[in-house]
This record gives C-alpha cells, structure tokens and sequence, in this order.
C-alpha cells in the first residue's frame, strides 16, 4: 500500500494520501489544511482520488475538504454522528479559535463495520467515540488510520464538547487493543506507531489510570 503522510494546518494535523500504488484510485484521510500541497502529492503519484476520509469532524481535520473536493471531484465519508460538524462552526470547534471553518456535506455516511473500497485494497469502519462521537479509525491491511483516538504515547483529548474519557476508555478496550501487534498505526498527530508498542508503552491502551 502506497502511504504518504503530509503534516497540514496550524495545528499540525496528519493528512494522510492511500492507494494500492501510483497511478491507482485513491483516499485522502483528513485534509485539514494546506490543500495545494495535498494535490501536489495526488498529482506526483498520478492519483485519482475517489474517496476523501474524514476520521472525526475538527476543524483541523475538514479545512481543506471544500478545495479537494471541487479539485478531485472525490465522494466525502464521514461517520453519521460527526456529519452535522462539518457545516457548524461551533461545533467543530473553528469557532473556539476565532474561525468559521465550514465543509461540504458528506456524500456518504458510515457507522461501525461499514467498509470502504477503493481499487487494490479495503478500509473497515471501526466506531470509536471518546474524542467526538463519530470519531472513526480505518482498519486496512496491518494499518490504521486512527485519527484522534490513538496517538503514540498517548490518545486524542476526551474534554472537548462531545468527548467522554468512558468512551474513550470503551473504544480503546472493544477496538483497538484487541488488533494484532503487528498493525502499524498511522495517527492524527504525531509520529506513525504499532500496536504492539503501543500495547507496552501506553498507559491509555494498556487500561491503567492516568
């Protein structure tokens, strides 16, 4: 699987552009900002974007879908309980930090074991709710996109309006602890992990207090 990683935004979000191989179909994961350098990336490997992902509904991870969108013609997906965030300042939080970062509507609407296909490979709906609602992660081949959910070392903020550290708790318990070692994880922010490290190290994943 062809995985290129862009840090985007003023918040330094991961948006992540995934294929089988260049030339091929494509998602892009969380185009939170900087969308010249996102289709950059699209055209260097000769992609046709089918599917933009948004793994939560922030602002930092919706900025740029307006621009990819019109430039790709690409289908949004977005999980049903994060859709209304993208047309409402307030609560992907754009308002908070003196913006009105506002998306297209999602073209289509995921919940729990839900799979999206694109040409060469699958990426299965896991629902995670803790940092919003309808924080999702997308489990492929040994991969996942795990938005604000997991992060190495850590996970995504719980105090946020919609967060629940219980469902945090939950979602990490049912979901993600019980993938194989091996799963590299690509996250929202920050450096890509495994499973397994995250299994030893991470206090969130491994259920202890904090």
């Amino acid at each position: 699987m062809l995985v290129k990683r862009l840090v985007v935004g003023p918040l330094g979000t991961n948006c992540y552009v995934v294929a089988s191989a260049p030339g091929a179909d494509a998602a892009i994961i969380d185009p939170g900002g900087d969308a010249d350098a996102v289709l950059a990336e699209v055209a260097e490997n000769d992609l046709h974007v089918v599917y933009v992902l948004n793994t939560h509904g922030h602002s930092d991870h919706v900025a740029a879908n307006a621009s990819v969108l019109e430039a790709t013609g690409a289908r949004l997906v977005i999980h049903e309980l994060d859709a209304p965030m993208l047309g409402d300042p307030v609560a992907n939080i754009s308002a908070f930090i003196g913006a009105r970062t506002t998306s297209p509507e999602a073209d289509v609407t995921v919940t729990d074991g839900d799979t999206v296909d694109i040409d060469g490979f699958a990426l299965s709906v896991l629902h995670t709710p803790g940092h919003t609602p309808g924080s999702i992660c997308l489990l492929g081949h040994e991969t996942l996109f795990s938005g604000d959910t997991l992060f190495a070392g850590s996970v995504g903020r719980t105090d946020l309006p919609g967060g629940s550290s219980r469902q945090m708790a939950e979602s990490l318990a049912a979901k993600i602890a019980v993938l194989d070692n091996g799963v590299i994880v690509y996250s929202g922010h920050g450096e890509s992990t495994t499973i397994g490290r995250e299994k030893m190290i991470n206090p969130f994943l491994r259920g202890e207090p904090t």
